[in-house]
């Protein structure tokens, strides 16, 4: 509707201009009358020359015979002329209205067809070179129907998967321009009833309660993801400046961050700071005008930058637990699994990452497919660090029933049974775990 009251008032205006155009008329000159002028003048002066005997009879016969035949080839070019003017000035008179309408009824018709009005405008994008070497090249086409697809080809099988879950909010939203969707929101609550500590979740949250007016409560929610990240982690630039373009819109003066980092993600701010270049201040207030699919590109991009960085330098451990955390929220998890191990080789990782290292090694897994032998390792070690840790007392039951311990596996899925409220949605598939390994083979 909008378009089409920007074309009507877009004619409404050009044809204004052009009215004075369309009534005005030029002053048209008789070339005709000056010749014949000329011609009589000549005759008048023959006449005198022949009355004088100055010219003789047949002269002045000659001339006058000359002096006409000009008068009737002046006559006989001036009708020609005069129906090839009839012609131009039709052609004078229509053909700048005619451009001036048409010009902006094209591009009006190729933007309808081809733009995307709610879409803000992406000169990051455009940038190549100027973007220094983490966004270097035109960031890969992402692929929306993919990450649906795939979303919910895993819901089929697990429909509390909390990551297939997250993903299919992520694609809801994407594929509807960046607006959270009922449908999307509902994923994404979802899978932050299982996941509270996710980004990609928090993040798309937070941009529902900014999309429905609720600003102060995104804000809060960002915030808290902006503390609890690692100081160089590659999707702050875009929060930080999706969290400044909120507060101007809404009018609210943003508070310093919160100096204690929350829970989800103190182990990493506590780890030795990454030499790697960080995202200059142009750079994250050009994030700010991307739309969710570009900004998820750029940051792919810069993930993709990093590793290839981390390469040459392979010695920078948080730049390997930076990396790791990213592709993890990338989805990536066959990546994020390498990256931790080998900011592990650099230096034994704490029990958040071992947590975070775990859940990446089991994130791929059908259900009821027990760990492998390399995942089974990060959960041993992630439970002699945090005996309580339900991701571990879970997935180690799954190891231990597939082995033939089906003691060992009702021990631990006991022990988490004992941890879980009364109405947890998992509570009743451990149960039946339990039961199962109780019965007699």
């Amino acid at each position: 509707m909008l378009e089409f009251l920007l074309a009507l008032l877009t004619t409404a205006t050009v044809a204004a201009l052009l009215w004075p155009l369309l009534r005005m008329r030029l002053p048209a000159r008789d070339r005709l009358s000056g010749e014949l002028a000329i011609y009589r003048d000549q005759l008048a002066e023959l006449e005198r020359e022949r009355e004088a005997g100055t010219l003789t009879p047949a002269e002045a016969a000659a001339a006058r015979t000359e002096i006409e035949r000009r008068m009737l080839a002046a006559g006989d070019a001036a009708t020609a002329a005069a129906r090839a003017k009839t012609s131009s000035d039709a052609v004078q008179k229509w053909l700048p209205p005619a451009l001036s309408l048409f010009v902006p009824l094209l591009a009006l018709g190729l933007y309808l067809q081809t733009g995307r009005p709610g879409l803000p405008a992406a000169p990051f994008a455009e940038r190549g070179a100027d973007r220094g070497p983490e966004h270097a090249g035109a960031p890969r086409p992402f692929d929306i129907a993919g990450l649906l697809a795939d979303a919910r080809s895993r819901l089929a099988q697990d429909p509390n998967d909390a990551d297939a879950l997250a993903a299919l909010g992520e694609g809801l939203t994407l594929e509807a321009g960046g607006t959270v969707t009922q449908p999307a929101l509902e994923a994404l609550r979802r899978a932050y009833a299982t996941r509270p500590d996710d980004v990609r979740i928090l993040y798309y949250l937070g941009l529902h309660e900014a999309q429905s007016g609720d600003s102060k409560a995104a804000l809060a929610r960002w915030r808290e993801v902006e503390a609890g990240s690692p100081p160089d982690a590659p999707w702050l630039p875009m929060l930080r400046a999706e969290i400044a373009r909120v507060a101007k819109a809404a009018g609210i003066e943003l508070p310093p961050p919160p100096k204690p980092p929350s829970p989800m993600r103190q182990s990493q701010s506590q780890a030795p700071q990454s030499t790697m270049p960080q995202p200059s201040r142009e750079q994250q207030e050009a994030m700010a005008q991307l739309s969710p699919d570009q900004q998820q590109q750029a940051i792919r991009t810069m993930v993709e930058g990093l590793a290839a960085r981390l390469a040459a330098a392979p010695q920078d451990r948080a730049g390997w637990l930076r990396l790791a955390n990213a592709w993890k929220v990338l989805g990536e998890n066959a990546n994020a699994v390498d990256a931790f191990a080998r900011a592990d080789a650099l230096g034994p990782v704490d029990a958040r990452v071992l947590a975070d290292w775990a859940e990446s090694h089991v994130r791929g897994l059908k259900p009821g497919e027990p760990p492998p032998a390399a995942a089974v390792a990060v959960l041993k070690r992630l439970e002699q660090a945090d005996p309580k840790n339900g991701l571990a007392l879970f997935y180690l039951g799954a190891a231990d029933f597939a082995a033939g311990d089906r003691k060992a596996a009702a021990q631990r899925w006991k022990t988490l049974l004992s941890m879980l409220p009364p109405d947890a949605p998992i509570r009743p598939l451990l149960e039946q775990r339990v039961r199962e390994a109780e019965a007699t083979p």
